[in-house]
């Protein structure tokens, strides 16, 4: 293996919110921080090298998003995920949440009803309701230790009010790769009630083998009329930070609807840095991504043995994408607040608890082993000393 994941980042003390601002927001102290949803491992060495050669010009003014920009997100969906797109149908967005955002409010008017496929990623809730609509619940079904959509209960409650669904793809936090097969009977249905989906992918380049990541939009010339997906490299790399995502959408009114807001809110400018980083991410990242999956696996992998040989009471859903795993802790016969107090205070691990990802959330956690192996060892060694005490 040619890098090294296994290094210790020192994170404390940077205004990192998952070490320096966990107390505050989570009120975990003394805790492993297994929380935030990015990795703690050294963002890779082309991207570093990228901002300092752009910092030799020092000159930080306005710019405007290169050919460049665009021929490397052509490229790299092309070649990582057979994705034929065009330049123009890429917009901007500075983040994926963001940009989603901006794409329910377009898209649908106050009240109207948006689906979302609890649990799932939190925001998805925060942004519907902010915006005034109403969620449509569409629980995910956990079978055979996959997290799977309900179309029976999708399609029977679908009304004329309904207008879109916001997909996760892949799918945050019970790591579902969704096929196809999945994805094709869902455009069925949203092409038959008018629904635009909405397609969060940012998860899609950490898939996990044998599973193929297939973007909504590809699946079909209709769903990808009817459709909008935000992108970015930010959780792949390791560059959150750096405020950079996209949106494409083959469908020119839906684009431009999006973009009549973006550009409205002044947020179409993103900034030089995560405009370097994207390209430098892409023309020069696939090997580190191809061993960076590999070890992610294994952490996977370490996480599912060890809570199989010394944690009965606990259950693995074996994430098929992402550095996040969703355990089921509902043996343990504990609420919310006291999952939470098990795992902040008695096993000293920072773990997002899964009610606040609503239906169906209830009983699991959901831990990142996007970290150093020795790190997801100490974790697990703390979480059995708990137990055991």
């Amino acid at each position: 293996m040619s890098y090294n994941f296994d290094e210790i980042i020192d994170r404390n003390n940077t205004n990192c919110i998952k070490f320096d601002a966990m107390e505050a927001f989570i009120g975990a102290k003394d805790a492993i921080p297994m929380w935030v949803a990015d990795m703690d491992i050294r963002t890779p060495d082309f991207v570093i090298e990228a901002l300092k050669k752009r910092l030799e010009h020092e000159v930080l003014g306005y710019t405007f998003r290169s050919d460049e920009f665009y021929d490397s997100i052509i490229n790299w969906l092309q070649k990582r995920h057979q994705w034929s797109i065009q330049k123009d149908w890429i917009s901007f967005s500075p983040g994926v949440v963001s940009g989603y955002t901006i794409a329910v409010e377009q898209f649908s008017n106050p009240g109207d009803k948006v689906i979302i496929q609890p649990p799932v990623y939190f925001p998805f809730l925060h942004s519907i309701e902010g915006l005034g609509r109403t969620p449509l619940l569409n629980p995910l079904k956990l079978e055979n230790g996959r997290l799977c959509m309900d179309f029976e209960n999708l399609e029977s409650q679908i009304d004329s009010s309904t207008k879109v669904l916001l997909l996760c793809n892949p799918h945050n936090p019970g790591g579902s790769v969704w096929t196809k097969e999945e994805l094709t009977q869902l455009s069925e249905i949203c092409a038959k009630n008018n629904i635009v989906v909405v397609s969060d992918e940012i998860h899609s380049d950490v898939v996990f083998q044998p599973n193929k990541y297939t973007p909504y939009a590809s699946i079909s010339k209709a769903a990808s009329m009817n459709s909008i997906t935000v992108l970015s490299h930010s959780k792949t790399f390791n560059v959150a930070g750096l405020a950079t995502s996209y949106v494409i959408a083959e469908n020119k009114a839906l684009l431009e609807k999006y973009n009549k807001s973006l550009n409205m809110l002044h947020l179409n400018m993103g900034n030089i840095f995560g405009a370097e980083a994207l390209v430098a991410s892409y023309k020069n990242g696939e090997k580190w991504l191809t061993e960076l999956i590999n070890y992610l696996e294994g952490n996977v992998n370490l996480v599912e043995e060890f809570i199989s040989q010394n944690l009965p009471q606990l259950k693995v859903i074996r994430p098929e994408s992402t550095f996040l795993v969703w355990i089921d802790c509902r043996e343990m016969k504990m609420n919310a607040a006291e999952i939470k107090d098990f795992f902040f205070n008695k096993a000293k691990i920072a773990i997002n608890e899964g009610s606040m990802f609503g239906i169906g959330g209830e009983g699991f956690v959901r831990l990142n082993i996007g970290c150093p192996r020795s790190v997801v060892q100490k974790a697990l060694d703390q979480l059995k000393e708990a137990f055991n005490a």
